[in-house]
């Protein structure tokens, strides 16, 4: 991975008046009640009377889009500071038709529960590549076992390449990705797969909810397994708002948006597994101490 002089002049500061355009809704679910595909339509039928007990329209998906197949690996140091300082670094790679896509999507986000804190750290890289910059509010579970919601706030870059190499030294790393700096990392600490997991993610677009005045969010639906064994890890039930400004939208389709979220907590309470992230549980399979408690 290395940077280059000229990519300075792309590495302005971010507008102060960046905002949240995105409110991503997800809730964990146990991967064991996913066998098989049946199981997919069979929870997508609760979640269909949650919709449809407060007024939520649902919309089909184009029945020629077919399951994305991805791998998904995270990188960090051997004691895991990019993690226990906020940070998520995770690259995604497509498959079609068994075969790997040539270019993978990379993403480092910095999450956490305060807005300010979180839009201040700009997870830009000093590269010349194409980036998207996605400031959001994500939706979880309470940690404990109360119906409800709790939200953090994530700032994301996604860059789309397959030139950069994360198996590298925490400072070269540190170069590309100048927020990173801040972290109180060794240097000379080589980044690598976290617990060496490879993940297989499978995952299924169900449908479109519509909350009304042209808001709709696509529902989604993917189970994690190890790549190696296929064990599997967990399951994952999620829909995305994107407006221009949270102005934008009205009181009424925020609530029906967090009444569903909590109605399909209630209905699907057996598939419902509690209290953690699909990022922790990835890095809870190591014996490295976790400070970072998402």
């Amino acid at each position: 991975m290395s940077t280059q002089t000229e990519s300075a002049k792309f590495y302005e500061p971010i507008v102060p008046s960046d905002q949240i355009q995105y409110r991503e809704y997800k809730l964990l679910l146990k991967p064991e009640r996913f066998p098989d595909e049946k199981a997919f339509h069979k929870f997508w039928k609760l979640a269909h009377h949650a919709a449809k007990s407060l007024g939520i329209k649902l919309g089909k998906i184009d029945q020629s889009v077919k399951p994305h197949q991805r791998e998904v690996v995270f990188y960090d140091t051997p004691h895991f500071k990019l993690y226990n300082h906020g940070f998520i670094l995770r690259k995604r790679t497509f498959y079609h038709h068994g075969l790997p896509d040539a270019k993978h999507e990379l993403v480092i986000k910095f999450r956490h529960p305060e807005r300010k804190t979180a839009l201040a750290v700009d997870p830009r890289p000093l590269l010349p590549c194409a980036y998207t910059l996605k400031f959001k509010e994500e939706i979880l579970l309470p940690k404990d076992d109360a119906l409800g919601m709790r939200l953090v706030y994530s700032h994301n870059c996604e860059l789309d390449t397959p030139n950069i190499i994360l198996t590298q030294r925490f400072e070269t790393t540190a170069e590309a990705f100048p927020a990173l700096k801040k972290i109180d990392a060794n240097p000379k600490a080589a980044l690598s797969v976290v617990n060496g997991i490879s993940i297989q993610e499978y995952q299924v677009d169900l449908g479109m909810l519509d909350f009304g005045h042209k808001l709709e969010a696509k529902a989604t639906l993917a189970v994690w397994r190890v790549r190696t064994t296929n064990t599997p890890i967990v399951a994952e039930f999620g829909y995305q708002l994107k407006f221009d400004s949270p102005e934008a939208v009205r009181r009424k389709q925020r609530e029906l948006s967090e009444f569903f979220y909590t109605a399909l907590q209630s209905r699907a309470s057996d598939w419902v597994q509690r209290g953690t992230t699909k990022t922790a549980l990835i890095y809870g399979y190591g014996n490295t101490s976790l400070k970072h408690q998402e």
